[in-house]
């Protein structure tokens, strides 16, 4: 078993565990077990103080026996789990209880491990550990998360004209990503680059981004570093490892006229191809400092003669269009 600093390693401190119980002697039983453990603990009576000391305490994880007062621990648990603040919180529930159905019953309101009564320390503590390994990781990903929204948003201080741009681009991604029946990873990840796909400009110039008119040669090969200089930027980030493909080739075109890479085809990343559609019909359909944003049908008339040229992936743009007529039937 691995030695407990390892788990507080991962969170940064104690683990907090929630001992929910009516009956004094069994938390005085987990108690014991859990002595040494060097886990912060916390206990709760009934049904009711069990979620007050959830929104008090904060645990990491819940012990959750089943036959309590004011609320049972099934109510209790299908509570916590239809709340997005507290739904990711493992919940172990305890209980005598012993048949099929209350097994049953408690995985399907949420719960994400179930013990018999007696039960011993090795068993307790084993599931404790798994379950506070897993939570770990939700928070890591939900960390990490909250780090790419916060550097799309520093994107858009630069660029005030494209604010919502990188949040549009990723949903667009992601619904394409759907609409073609790829694995919720593969969409997941597609959000992700997507978010960030702009990360670079924070090295292009302000006046430049600003600039109403049409861009000079020098000035227009300076926005055509940014993909690079994200792909710069992120390359050391694993949660988007398999995202920077995105971020560093979304300005690639079907015909191999894009950039960085001067990629043809299907050489082009389907992340990226699937992002450069999303990323050039929101250009499109959004206010910029050199013209005021299109109607749908005009932006879709567009991504369709250029897929006449060549410049798309003909399966994916038809794919766009039919996906964005169905929201928008213009």
């Amino acid at each position: 078993m691995a030695p407990l600093l390892d788990i507080a390693a991962e969170f940064g401190r104690a683990p907090r565990v929630l001992i929910a119980d009516d009956h004094e002697a069994n938390i005085q039983l987990i108690k014991l077990q859990l002595k040494g453990t060097g886990y912060e603990l916390d206990f709760a009576v009934d049904g009711k103080q069990t979620i007050e000391k959830v929104a008090s305490f904060k645990p990491d994880l819940i012990v959750l026996d089943i036959m309590m007062p004011e609320m049972t621990g099934y109510d209790v648990c299908a509570r916590l789990k239809s709340d997005k603040e507290y739904r990711f919180i493992p919940i172990i529930i305890v209980t005598a209880l012993q048949e099929l159905k209350d097994k049953l019953k408690a995985i399907d309101l949420g719960a994400d491990d179930f013990l018999i009564k007696p039960f011993n320390r090795l068993e307790l503590e084993t599931r404790i550990r798994s379950l506070l390994r897993l939570k770990a990781l939700y928070d890591d990903l939900e960390t990490s998360e909250n780090m790419l929204v916060s550097l799309a948003q520093t994107i858009e201080t630069k660029d005030l004209y494209t604010r919502g741009h990188s949040e549009r681009v990723a949903r667009y991604s992601r619904q394409l990503a759907r609409t073609i029946g790829l694995s919720e990873r593969d969409q997941n990840m597609i959000w992700r680059g997507g978010l960030l796909h702009d990360i670079g400009k924070i090295g292009i110039s302000e006046t430049i981004l600003h600039k109403p008119g049409p861009l000079t040669a020098e000035e227009m090969a300076e926005v055509r570093t940014h993909p690079m200089k994200g792909y710069e930027i992120c390359c050391g980030l694993k949660s988007i490892h398999t995202s920077l493909s995105i971020i560093k080739n979304h300005h690639e075109r079907f015909d191999g006229c894009g950039h960085p890479d001067k990629m043809k085809g299907e050489t082009i990343p389907l992340y990226a191809r699937i992002a450069a559609i999303a990323d050039s019909y929101d250009a499109m359909t959004t206010n910029r400092p050199y013209r005021k944003a299109m109607k749908p049908d005009s932006a879709i008339k567009i991504l369709d003669k250029e897929k006449e040229w060549g410049q798309w992936d003909p399966k994916l743009i038809d794919a766009f269009i039919s996906m964005i007529r169905s929201i928008y039937r213009p």
